[in-house]
């Protein structure tokens, strides 16, 4: 139990970096959404451009994330060289990308749209370079339990970013071009990135202190490329809708739909925060508990998937309750895109799932499974997206998130139970999934069908009325801080 408070603790810390960065991250969309109408396509410009981002972060860390937590965590290996090496691969590979698109630059921005505006993509290839480096930084003080100053960090780049862009598109809007307000965007992000790097002086000195290891490198890298894999699967889930509607969307306002449908996922990614809290401190957690060999590691995995599961569960709820008053974080003509916001927030639990799944293939050092379930669940995404989206538009984008999440996860655990087996408990889970799917078909009649503060009212209730199961059932009042002793003393 001691674990899975130590797990709660450094999960509270970084999710109030991911929770409160994200929070105010969406001080942007609300400027993005007012100042670039849909119309305009302005904002699906920024919706594809930071998806292919997001791909190509991935492909720069090849999975040396997850590489550095097993090595470092691996008897007989060293963790500062773990790391150095780490970090001089993944820096090498991406000075090599960056000159890559500066040579091709004018054929790559001819082929993704943007022939016309190639800074767009320079920008954006120098900050995801940087932006990989920054991975291997932030795993490492992850490895080292240093929560504070990772979310110390991530909030300064964050609030940063927010400041320069109200600078310059509300304090002096005179210095914005109108016809590159989206490069704005662009380069206020490299510049927060780069700011951002000096703040890492004294483990990147750590790291060129200590001598590359080739022979460590190529372990790690077997290691590695079955995650790389993986998350490439991964990421395409999560950005390939993006990249691919304004090839096959053909309606003809493609940037249209893409800026209102990214503009309204945003709002379901209260899931994505939690996710990645989790994963934050999960991650190293899983990993130090292998190294401990204690004797209820699954027992205490079981049981963080069901707390997981029950908190994303409330979210979902929290978020479709007070959807009449999130719906203002993005500007009003991106409203006809709500109705996805609950399909998302399902596909992110489904992710979540599917990540806390994972280990167990990590464990026993066969990453290959990973590979081949989050193929298949891309798979099941991409074809979802290309038969569906040229009929139903960007509601298929939604739902083919929920397709290729499902299958990877329903793959994961069916697999999982034969090679490393554990007691979840599926009856418990189901109970919450069943309750929590009662109420948000109430949440929604009343979202539908009652004016705007009676649905509030009435939608408070029906949340309250599961964090009270909850608590009935999982985290009795007397077993909590401060106010416990009052409900012992009761006793």
């Amino acid at each position: 139990m001691a674990s899975l408070k130590s797990l709660a603790k450094d999960t509270a810390i970084y999710g109030l970096s991911s929770i409160v960065g994200r929070f105010l991250n969406y001080l942007l969309v609300p400027l993005y959404t007012a100042k670039l109408s849909a119309e305009s396509g302005g904002y699906g410009v920024i919706t594809n451009v930071y998806a292919y981002t997001a791909l190509i972060l991935v492909i720069l860390t090849y999975g040396m994330e997850t590489t550095l937590f097993r090595y470092s965590n691996k008897d007989g290996e060293n963790a500062d060289t773990v790391f150095s090496t780490a970090l001089k691969s993944v820096s090498f590979t991406s000075l090599t990308f960056i000159a890559l698109v500066l040579v091709f630059i004018s054929p790559l921005s001819a082929i993704m749209g943007y022939a016309e505006h190639p800074a767009y993509i320079w920008t954006m290839a120098v900050t995801v370079a940087v932006d990989a480096v920054h991975c291997i930084l932030f795993a490492r003080l992850r490895y080292e339990k240093r929560p504070v100053k990772f979310a110390a960090l991530k909030l300064f780049f964050i609030i940063l970013n927010i400041s320069l862009n109200i600078f310059f598109f509300v304090v002096v809007p005179e210095f914005t071009d109108r016809s590159t307000d989206v490069g704005y965007a662009f380069y206020i992000n490299l510049a927060c990135s780069m700011i951002v790097t000096f703040c890492f002086a004294k483990e990147i000195k750590t790291a060129l202190g200590v001598k590359f290891d080739g022979a460590l490198l190529r372990r790690m890298l077997s290691y590695g490329w079955p995650i790389l894999v993986l998350g490439i699967a991964g990421i395409l889930n999560q950005t390939a809708d993006k990249i691919l509607f304004p090839y096959i969307y053909d309606a003809g306002n493609a940037n249209e739909q893409l800026g209102i449908y990214g503009a309204a996922s945003k709002i379901a990614m209260i899931m994505a925060m939690i996710t990645q809290a989790f994963r934050y401190a999960y991650e190293p957690f899983v990993f130090g508990k292998a190294k401990d060999k204690d004797g209820d590691s699954r027992e205490v995995y079981a049981k963080a998937m069901k707390y997981f599961i029950i908190f994303t569960l409330m979210a979902f709820l929290l978020v479709s309750g007070y959807m009449g008053i999130l719906r203002h974080i993005i500007g009003r003509d991106y409203w006809s895109g709500l109705r996805v916001v609950p399909v998302v927030m399902v596909a992110e639990i489904m992710m979540g799932i599917y990540f806390n799944l994972s280990f167990w293939y990590k464990l026993i050092d066969k990453t290959i499974w990973g590979a081949w379930f989050s193929g298949i669940g891309c798979a099941v995404l991409v074809a979802t997206n290309i038969i569906f989206v040229p009929v139903y538009g960007y509601m298929a984008c939604a739902w083919a998130g929920v397709a290729g999440y499902g299958v990877a996860m329903t793959l994961s655990y069916l697999v999982g139970q034969r090679h490393y087996p554990i007691r979840y408990p599926l009856g418990e889970i189901a109970f919450y999934v069943l309750l929590a799917a009662a109420l948000f078909a109430g949440i929604t009649v009343s979202n539908d069908k009652l004016p705007l503060a009676a649905a509030i009212g009435t939608n408070t209730l029906l949340v309250a009325l599961f964090a009270f199961v909850v608590v009935k059932r999982d985290f009795p009042l007397s077993s909590l801080p401060v106010v416990g002793k009052y409900f012992r003393d009761k006793k």
